[in-house]
C-alpha cells in the first residue's frame, strides 16, 4: 500500500512539475536606435540597446497589442532587467494568471556615463525625455504591432526609473494615458542633495570623469548624475554640469541660482508647471516601501501625494511594509500584482 502511494504522490508530483515548466513565454528581442534626440556635447551615446518583450501569442497572431514604457533604476540598465530581475518571466507569469492581459513591454537603456540619465532633458547630455516619450514610441510604433494610442500605452519604471515615468507622463499626456511608479526615487532633487551634503565634500577629489567609476565614489556619482541631468552646462568640461554645493576645507559654499534650477527641475515641481497636463491622465499611481534605504523617498513620496490630493488630482499613492527592492521584482511582488493589474485596468486592449 505505501509502494502504491508513493508511486502515486510521484505521479502527482511530476504532473505538477510538468505543468509548472509549461507556462507560455514570451520572447525578449534587442534592438538598437541612433537617437536624434540625444545627439549632446558631452560625450553620451546616442546609440541605444532597446530590450522588447513580446508576448507568446505575439507571432502566432495579427493581434495588436498595447505598450507598456519600463524604465530601470540608477545603475542599471534594460539586460540587467531581463537577466537579473527576469522580468520577462514576471511578466509570463502574470499573462497566464489572467493578471494582464497580453502587453508589449519596452525597456530601453537609458543608463549613461553617470550611470542615468533621469530620463530628462539635459542641457549637456542629451534630451532623454524626449527621447523616451517621443522618438522611442515612434520606433517602436513603426516598428512592431502596437495600438499606436495614447488609451493603449501606459509608463512605468522602478527608483530612477520611476522618477522617469512620472516625469514622462506628466510631461506627456497626449502620449500615456497611465502611469505607475515603484519607488520614485529623487522626485525632489533639491531635498535630495540637502540630504547628500556630505557627498559634496568629496567633489574636491573628483578630477576626472573616471574617478566617478571607483567605487568610493558611487555616492558623488549620483550626485554629478543629477547636475548634469537638471543643471547641464555645456560650456564647463569635462562634467558638464554645475554644482549647487561645494566645501572649501569644512566650509560650505551655495550657489543659490543653481541650487533653485535644481529645485525648478524636479519632477516634484511638474506637479504645479504641468498642472493642465496632468489633469489629462487617466489613472496615476506609485508606491514606496516604509523602510526604504534611501532615506528621502517615504517623505518625497508622501509630499507629492499630499500636493496631488490638495490639486485635487486624483492619483493613488501607497505605502507598504518594504524596502527599496525587497517587494519589487520578487515572484508575486508588486510588479506582478500591483503594476501589471493595474494596466490591465487602465489601457486599452484589443477587442
Amino acid at each position: 500500500m505505501r509502494k502504491i502511494s508513493f508511486i502515486f504522490l510521484a505521479f502527482i508530483l511530476s504532473v505538477h512539475l510538468f505543468s509548472a515548466q509549461k507556462i507560455p513565454e514570451g520572447k525578449v528581442v534587442t534592438t538598437f536606435i541612433t537617437a536624434k534626440t540625444l545627439h549632446n556635447k558631452a560625450g553620451e551615446n546616442p546609440k541605444r540597446r532597446i530590450s522588447v518583450y513580446l508576448p507568446p501569442d505575439y507571432e502566432k497572431s495579427l493581434k495588436r497589442y498595447p505598450v507598456i514604457y519600463y524604465l530601470h533604476g540608477f545603475f542599471w540598465n534594460d539586460s540587467l532587467l531581463v537577466g537579473s530581475d527576469r522580468i520577462n518571466h514576471i511578466i509570463d507569469r502574470a499573462i497566464e494568471a489572467k493578471k494582464i492581459k497580453p502587453v508589449i513591454i519596452v525597456m530601453p537603456d537609458e543608463s549613461t556615463v553617470f550611470k542615468g540619465s533621469f530620463y530628462a532633458n539635459s542641457k549637456s547630455s542629451g534630451n532623454w525625455s524626449d527621447f523616451t516619450s517621443l522618438e522611442l514610441v515612434e520606433f517602436i510604433d513603426k516598428n512592431y504591432r502596437t495600438i499606436s494610442s495614447k488609451d493603449s500605452r501606459g509608463i512605468s519604471g522602478h527608483s530612477m526609473g520611476g522618477n522617469g515615468a512620472l516625469r514622462n507622463a506628466f510631461l506627456h499626456p497626449d502620449v500615456f494615458s497611465s502611469v505607475y511608479a515603484l519607488s520614485p526615487g529623487i522626485l525632489d532633487a533639491r531635498y535630495f542633495a540637502l540630504t547628500e551634503i556630505e557627498s559634496y565634500k568629496n567633489v574636491q577629489n573628483i578630477k576626472e570623469v573616471k574617478d566617478l567609476s571607483k567605487p568610493e565614489n558611487s555616492r558623488t556619482n549620483i550626485i554629478f548624475a543629477i547636475a548634469r541631468a537638471y543643471n547641464g552646462n555645456v560650456n564647463k568640461p569635462p562634467f558638464f554640469a554645475d554644482l549647487p554645493f561645494s566645501f572649501q576645507g569644512d566650509d560650505l559654499k551655495i550657489d543659490a541660482p543653481v541650487l533653485d534650477e535644481l529645485k525648478m527641475n524636479s519632477t516634484s515641481e511638474l506637479v504645479f508647471t504641468q498642472y493642465e497636463n496632468i489633469k489629462k491622465l487617466k489613472a496615476i499611481k506609485f508606491d514606496w516601501g516604509r523602510n526604504d534605504e534611501l532615506k528621502h523617498i517615504p517623505p518625497s513620496c508622501l509630499s507629492l501625494s499630499k500636493n496631488l490630493e490638495i490639486l485635487k488630482i486624483k492619483h493613488e499613492a501607497e505605502e507598504y511594509i518594504g524596502t527599496h527592492g525587497s517587494e519589487v521584482s520578487k515572484e508575486n511582488g508588486r510588479i506582478e500584482n500591483q503594476m501589471l493589474p493595474f494596466f490591465n485596468t487602465h489601457l486599452k486592449f484589443e477587442e
